[in-house]
């Protein structure tokens, strides 16, 4: 196999397979990238056997074949090379050999005939904007459970239907949730668990492709795909039974405030480095007029910080995690958010100011303080 590549291009295409190559495994061809040559490109694949990504980038291609490079190390030599042509050619014994101007080196790869191979996309049931699912992501992405013990909570909860696409996180402590109509045909009603590193490199491809993109979206029995123009995303389906989060929701609140959002922000980032490193816990005391968020550590010290607000009810006193609230007050763009409660002892919730649908609430438990 024999071609000639764009460095840039190459660059571009090898950084985005970065986040699914296997960095640490015990099967060593999971650390390599697939190389197929033929026609005028070249297609680059990386799986993690979780995970899969294949990019296409265009090639002078003078004799086509397939092959395999380690991922990373190709990817940090690459990216030093000057803005130039790279010629690449493998020999038979798996020797990789790249000559760009007065460069030359020989890197060890491996057969590509042991490379696992990924499913086809089936037909796709939805084309869904690139933009609106990153958005979607973003607002909800934080609130996955990191306990890999805790397996159906460590990734997404995607509800497509032909009239709303939604998505759902949660630890058991926090819950996101977000929904937006589907302005797009959508055939038939899905609901299926999307791991936290297929929204991750969904992320990252969208940046890439750009906001006006479409992703078609496909699903098989064990996979999800997602397909970028040339690029294609896949991803096992996470096995298991979501939480009935419409338990959750609450259905109704006693009583509602509206903060400034970059405001109430500043003042928990404040308050919260006085909080105690593992519970990260404060306390959100609401008053008439009022609303004082407030942390101590007795061998620190405290903090305490007052917002006005137009609040005329009876005085409540409820502990929050600083951290879980500060995760919501950096993904809304709104100025102004609304918190709604009920008593000490009820979860709390947060909402973009003017959401009256509720297309994106973040509901929190409380903490004893």
């Amino acid at each position: 196999m024999e071609f000639i590549v764009s460095k840039t291009d190459l660059v571009r295409e090898l950084n985005l397979s970065q986040g699914v190559v296997e960095k640490r495994t015990t099967i060593p061809i999971l650390s390599n990238i697939l190389v197929e040559a033929g026609g005028d490109a070249i297609t680059l694949t990386a799986t993690d056997l979780e995970l899969g990504i294949r990019c296409r980038c265009p090639a002078q291609v003078k004799h086509g074949g397939t092959g395999t490079i380690p991922a990373r190390r190709l990817l940090d030599y690459v990216r030093l090379l000057p803005a130039a042509d790279i010629q690449v050619k493998f020999t038979e014994n798996h020797w990789v050999n790249l000559v760009c101007g007065r460069s030359r080196t020989r890197i060890a790869g491996m057969s590509g005939e042991s490379f696992p191979e990924l499913p086809k996309p089936p037909e796709p049931i939805a084309e869904i904007p690139a933009a609106l699912l990153a958005t979607m992501i973003e607002k909800t992405i934080f609130a996955i459970s990191s306990e890999e013990s805790r397996f159906t909570l460590t990734g997404a909860l995607v509800v497509l239907k032909q009239d709303q696409i939604a998505l759902v996180t949660t630890d058991g402590h926090r819950l996101a949730y977000i929904e937006r109509a589907a302005e797009f045909p959508v055939a038939g009603s899905h609901r299926t668990l999307l791991p936290k590193k297929a929204m991750s490199e969904i992320l990252k491809l969208t940046l890439e492709c750009g906001p006006e993109a479409k992703i078609a979206f496909g699903t098989s029995e064990n996979h999800l795909f997602f397909q970028f123009g040339e690029r294609l995303l896949l991803s096992r389906k996470l096995t298991g039974n979501f939480p009935d989060y419409n338990r959750v929701l609450p259905k109704e609140h006693s009583h509602r405030i509206r903060l400034p959002r970059e405001e109430f922000r500043a003042a928990i980032e404040r308050v919260a480095q006085f909080s105690d490193e593992r519970s990260h816990a404060i306390r959100v005391q609401v008053r008439p007029a009022e609303l004082v968020v407030h942390s101590s550590i007795s061998e620190t010290g405290e903090s305490e910080e007052t917002l006005p607000v137009e609040y005329d009810g009876p005085e409540v006193t409820i502990g929050f995690n600083a951290q879980y609230m500060l995760d919501f007050l950096r993904a809304v763009g709104e100025q102004e958010v609304n918190f709604c409660f009920k008593d000490a002892g009820a979860a709390g919730e947060f909402r973009p100011d003017g959401d009256s649908k509720g297309e994106y609430r973040y509901v929190l438990m409380p903490m004893r303080i």
